[in-house]
């Protein structure tokens, strides 16, 4: 029977040219530059209009900046000049921002915190935050959902949907980030009485529908577009099922999970008009052809990609990210042909790494803060530069944005917020 770790948490330019025309869409606004939601621009883990260093100094990349946090595994997001992280100190959930170049504080935002913690002790928020339109939207880890101004963090609205539908904590609290399509709010909500997934008004945080039973997962949603309409994927406790973002109306679903401890946490991957999910506990990775409404099974196995929580990128058809998991300490790097699932490269004792995309090159950040920039080549894998740049726990989903590389390391009842130079500025 796989177990649930008590240390573990949470969480290519595309031709879409299949006969439903694919394109991934009802991403937040964003300029070169911006890192505004998990796993950046697209949720897809590449970086727009980087230019990356090919060589760092001896001692790893320049650290022009570090602030010290509370308690949470959310990971930052950046929009022009503000940086906006979530966490947690005594019985306060913080948002706060900071100027990118510098660190400076430019505002902070306090809500009353009342998560209580889980098979984790850290008691802070996990869902990193989303900046849409000039409002940040943070999802707390008891299930209260806040928006704000980006530009002073003034308090816009507050929702506690936890509370309004009976949602559940699960392991480890709220775990699965929010995303916007449309003029709505998506979330993963895992709510009883029929509010598995609900849908909030942007402006105002009210309900717009809710719909399925389906319980709450760690994995955060992705946008796509169906015969010409939006549509949003997630993968929940049990399954992954495809919505009409407009209705909630189901457009395909196929199982995705297992019973017992288990955690399906990796956010679903679209790419030329195909969808990859991946988890570990003994569920494994499937990719699925998307067209006429339906997602057709590709491959399926748990030997290729078995990702604990990481999710991977895609580049010229290779599939690049982590197998394996943190708790077993046996996570590692590798490249898989999309198409197949066939290992390409692997390699051993690299342990579970946050993956992205630059380029063609690949920035990973493992869990034991080692920093590795190498080239996506399916051939072999070809290391670039590697640098221990924190010490404590680094498992939250770094961002990069403007040359900088932005990491969380957490240590005890603290973590600390980094701003390392990897690229040109």
């Amino acid at each position: 029977m796989p177990r649930v770790s008590r240390s573990f948490m949470t969480f290519s330019h595309a031709s879409l040219l299949l006969s439903s025309l694919l394109v991934t869409m009802g991403l937040p606004s964003a300029t070169a530059g911006d890192w505004p939601q998990i796993l950046g621009p697209a949720r897809n883990g590449e970086a727009q209009g980087e230019r990356l260093l090919e060589s760092w100094p001896a001692a790893g990349p320049q650290r022009l900046w570090s602030i010290t946090l509370g308690q949470g595994f959310a990971g930052p997001v950046v929009a022009g000049k503000r940086v906006v992280v979530f966490h947690r100190v005594g019985d306060q959930e913080q948002l706060q921002c900071c100027d990118r170049d510098t660190g400076k504080a430019l505002w902070q935002t306090r809500f009353p915190a009342r998560y209580a913690g889980g098979v984790n002790p850290d008691t802070g928020p996990r869902c990193t935050p989303l900046i849409h339109r000039q409002r940040v939207y943070a999802f707390g880890a008891a299930g209260v959902m806040h928006c704000v101004t980006l530009a002073a963090g003034k308090p816009i609205w507050s929702r506690d949907l936890y509370g309004d539908y009976r949602g559940d904590e699960g392991y480890f609290g709220a775990g699965s980030t929010p995303i916007v399509a449309g003029d709505k709010l998506l979330v993963n909500l895992g709510g009883r009485s029929d509010a598995g997934l609900v849908a909030l008004a942007l402006d105002s945080g009210k309900t717009v529908w809710r719909v399925t039973d389906e319980r709450a997962s760690y994995s955060s949603p992705a946008s796509v577009v169906l015969d010409g309409k939006p549509h949003v994927v997630f993968v929940t406790r049990f399954n992954t099922i495809c919505v009409a973002a407009a209705t909630g109306k189901t457009t395909f679903q196929f199982p995705f999970g297992r019973r017992g401890p288990t955690v399906n946490a990796a956010t679903p991957l679209i790419f030329d008009g195909q969808l990859f999910v991946s988890a570990a506990y003994g569920v494994g990775a499937r990719l699925s052809r998307i067209a006429d409404g339906a997602a057709t099974e590709i491959w399926s196995n748990d030997t290729s990609m078995s990702s604990q929580y990481s999710t991977c990128v895609h580049h010229r058809q290779f599939l690049y990210g982590t197998h394996g998991r943190e708790d077993f300490n046996n996570g590692e790097l590798r490249c898989i042909e999309a198409r197949s699932g066939r290992v390409r490269w692997s390699v051993p004792g690299f342990g579970v790494a946050n993956v992205m995309l630059s380029g063609d090159r690949l920035l990973t950040l493992n869990t034991r803060g080692q920093l590795t920039l190498a080239v996506a080549d399916a051939s072999r894998f070809r290391k670039i530069a590697q640098a221990n740049v924190a010490r404590g726990t680094t498992r939250s989903l770094p961002a990069l944005s403007n040359g900088l590389f932005l990491l969380r390391a957490n240590s005890g009842t603290e973590s600390e917020l980094r701003a390392l130079v990897v690229g040109k500025r």
